[in-house]
Order: C-alpha cells, then sequence, then structure tokens
C-alpha cells in the first residue's frame, strides 16, 4: 500500500506541472525511464523482492535472507545522511501527502510489531 501511494504521489506530482499523463502505458514508460523517478526504483525493487519470497514455492534459503529484506526495507525508509539519495525524495514525499505520512507510519509500526513479537530484544 505504501508502494502504491508513493507511485500515486509522484504521478499527481508530476501531472500538476506536466499535464495528465495519457493511460498506465505511458505511466510505465515514465516509472522505467524518466529520472524523475529513479528514486523509486530502490523501494520497488525490494518490494518485488519481498513479494517473489512470499509467493515462491521455495522461500528463501534461510529464514536470515529474508529477514535481511526487512531490514533492507527498515533501512530504507529511515531517515538517512544522504543528499541526493532515496531519503531526500521520499521525506518530501512525507511532508507533501499526508496519505504516505499515514501509510509510512503504519509501516513502522508493523516493523516494530514484527521486532517485538519476532526478534526480542531487537531495537
Amino acid at each position: 500500500m505504501l508502494h502504491k501511494a508513493l507511485l500515486d504521489s509522484e504521478r499527481t506530482s508530476y501531472e500538476l506541472v506536466h499535464g495528465p499523463i495519457a493511460s498506465p502505458g505511458a505511466f510505465l514508460q515514465l516509472l522505467i525511464n524518466d529520472p524523475r523517478f529513479a528514486w523509486l526504483r530502490p523501494v520497488t525493487t525490494l518490494i518485488v523482492q519481498i513479494d517473489e519470497a512470499l509467493a515462491a514455492k521455495n522461500p528463501p534459503s534461510t529464514a536470515r535472507d529474508f529477514e535481511q529484506l526487512i531490514d533492507d526495507m527498515r533501512a530504507l525508509l529511515s531517515p538517512s545522511r544522504e543528499e541526493n539519495g532515496f531519503w531526500k525524495r521520499y521525506s518530501g514525499a512525507l511532508q507533501r501527502d499526508p496519505g504516505v505520512s499515514v501509510l509510512h507510519a503504519e509501516m513502522e509500526r508493523r516493523l516494530a510489531e514484527r521486532d517485538a513479537t519476532d526478534r526480542p530484544g531487537r531495537r
């Protein structure tokens, strides 16, 4: 849900400047090729990897592999000192779009609950 909210938010922001995007296919091409959307690729890649791990007939070789994906997501969605990296654009989306902000808070809550139940002592 957070990923979709980010895509929708960026689409709206883009359309305010450039006008409506003609079709879902045109939007997909922008996501793939337009540098303005490149910052979304790390989160898209992680979500695809997590989805593939959850849907696989043969799940990740170890629980640690899956935990690494979750840790990577946690790190990506946490404040960073990178001036031009993902966090700069992501924090802009958090400030601009209340829906993204609410879903980010929900993701943080779920990760914290997961830590409390699955990995006691972690924080």
